[in-house]
């Protein structure tokens, strides 16, 4: 019973996070749209996605005990979002609506501490979620450089229902406003450590709901 239990809870964790994931990406994840503040909503999108992908990870990462399964999580993140991608451009949205991030390299990084310290949970917590926490911007720069430009999109895509007080204001320019990737990765770098911890923790809960 013990063995059913636990690849129940491991396969339902899988769909449940990988389904918010997307959703999530599809609620930060067009940053693209408001021009004006492309940076400072690339800085926060970052953050969100780091944070999200390093709580998980680490989750089903300590869950299975075996090295790989970040990367793999990753890989079942990237492919429900792309999905979404698809469906929201056969319904006549731009290609770029969606930008779906780039999880996997910075979810190798975290199986990599995991299986180099020969699966030690406090190191796969500090410097796993560090690395984490840092590559994750870098690597979503490769977003912006690839999709269309971002006035050009937002011009011809217009968005009526954003609500008032959502309305862009013009951007003050701020000490980072042009360094969305060092901001990112600096504020991920500590926050993520705390998210991976958690990630952790929800293993031991986990199996303490298992054992009840």
């Amino acid at each position: 019973v013990m063995v059913w239990l636990r690849r129940c809870t491991h396969y339902l964790f899988i769909v449940v996070v990988a389904v918010n994931s997307t959703l999530l990406t599809i609620n930060a994840g067009d940053y693209i749209f408001y021009s004006d503040w492309a940076w400072t909503s690339f800085v926060v999108f970052s953050l969100s996605q780091s944070l999200m992908l390093a709580v998980g990870a680490a989750y089903y990462l300590t869950f299975t005990g075996v090295p790989g399964t970040a990367t793999y999580y990753a890989l079942i993140m990237t492919v429900y979002t792309w999905i979404a991608k698809a469906a929201w451009f056969s319904l006549g949205y731009p290609y770029d609506f969606i930008v779906t991030p780039v999880w996997i390299p910075s979810a190798m990084l975290m199986d990599l501490v995991y299986w180099a310290t020969k699966k030690n949970k406090h190191s796969l917590i500090l410097m796993g979620g560090v690395l984490c926490g840092m590559s994750l911007p870098l690597f979503n720069m490769m977003n912006l450089l690839l999709v269309a430009d971002p006035l050009e999109t937002a011009f011809k895509y217009p968005r009526p229902t954003l609500p008032p007080y959502m309305t862009p204001i013009e951007p003050q320019v701020g000490k980072f406003y042009n360094s969305p990737v060092a901001l990112g990765a600096g504020a991920g770098a500590v926050l993520t450590v705390t998210m991976t911890a958690l990630g952790c923790k929800l293993t031991t809960w986990t199996y303490r709901w298992m054992a009840a």
